[in-house]
């Protein structure tokens, strides 16, 4: 793996994890407003889905899929739509920082995956950081008091990390781990987007929006914390590999937390203080160790840069 590689790698997940973590700044203002989940989720996809055609037209790559790939592709697209809307769905219960923290659980899930199942081996550094980041969820959870449904919101927060930690691996080591980058975030956006459609249609029906300022939320929830969330996330995934990039997922929950405290007014307290310095302590080993500076424990099959580079 080239260095150029393993830090455009790092690059990609830290903004991938950003992005993602930015997610209740959009959803919870359209949800406040009265506007239904099927909804929401409708509008997110099929705009990201629209945008996604105009970069693989713009870019001029192929729509082709292979006989083999179509069912991963598939499935890939039902584990991110369905952490989607299980995440959205404890939104309602829990505060979204609490919600985001118990979705970041999934680093753990990856991790002893790929450990366990594909026998990758794990530098100390990274367990230790995947031991810290944890830690620091935890404090950032305990620090935090919820009212409302908590059961029901974590029981769906607890169901994205299966979910989010399956379509990680999956990106990494099924049949579509091939797929360009691009196309393969196409691929996934729109089979999500049909998904929710027929959703929407099947429970509330897709409602019109009418303030410009729904608007704006639907199009940033789209553009930035779908198309860019999950294209940097699949090129970290390519260059850098699932259980390092989902550890620098924990910029989701930081995010989440601090989005929560200048927006939402949310209460953080030292406990939780400590924990998001924990989480960025784990996210720089992650870096020093991804990018090389120190000496890597694991060889990860090195994808062709020109694959994933919009042109």
């Amino acid at each position: 793996m080239t260095r150029w590689n393993k830090v455009t790698g790092v690059a990609s997940a830290v903004i991938s994890s950003t992005t993602f973590g930015l997610i209740p700044l959009f959803t919870i203002s359209l949800l406040a407003v009265g506007m239904g989940s099927p909804t929401i989720l409708c509008y997110r996809f099929l705009i990201a889905a629209v945008a996604m055609v105009v970069i693989m037209l713009f870019s001029r790559r192929s729509f082709k899929l292979a006989g083999d790939q179509i069912f991963a592709v598939v499935i890939l697209s039902i584990l991110y739509a369905s952490t989607a809307i299980l995440l959205l769905e404890s939104y309602k219960s829990i505060p979204s920082g609490i919600a985001t923290t118990i979705h970041f659980l999934y680093p753990l899930a990856v991790t002893l995956t790929m450990s366990w199942l594909y026998k990758e081996k794990m530098s100390r550094s990274i367990y230790i950081a995947v031991l810290i980041s944890l830690f620091g969820i935890a404090l950032l959870a305990w620090g935090n008091h919820t009212e409302g449904d908590f059961r029901r919101g974590v029981t769906f927060a607890l169901l994205t990390v299966i979910t989010y930690a399956a379509y990680i691996i999956g990106v990494k080591r099924s049949r579509a781990s091939k797929i360009d980058s691009v196309v393969l975030t196409f691929y996934v956006l729109t089979f999500g987007a049909l998904l929710f459609f027929l959703y929407a249609m099947a429970t509330t029906g897709i409602e019109s929006v009418h303030r410009l300022s729904n608007w704006r939320d639907l199009i940033m929830l789209a553009l930035v914390c779908t198309v860019l969330s999950d294209y940097t996330l699949i090129i970290a995934i390519k260059r850098i590999g699932s259980t390092q990039t989902s550890i620098l997922g924990s910029m989701e929950p930081l995010t989440a937390v601090i989005v929560g405290v200048i927006y939402f007014n949310e209460h953080i307290d030292t406990t939780s203080i400590v924990g998001l310095i924990l989480i960025i302590v784990a996210v720089v080993m992650v870096i020093v160790q991804s990018t090389g500076l120190r000496e890597e424990s694991t060889e990860l099959q090195e994808t062709s840069s020109g694959e994933d580079e919009l042109s």
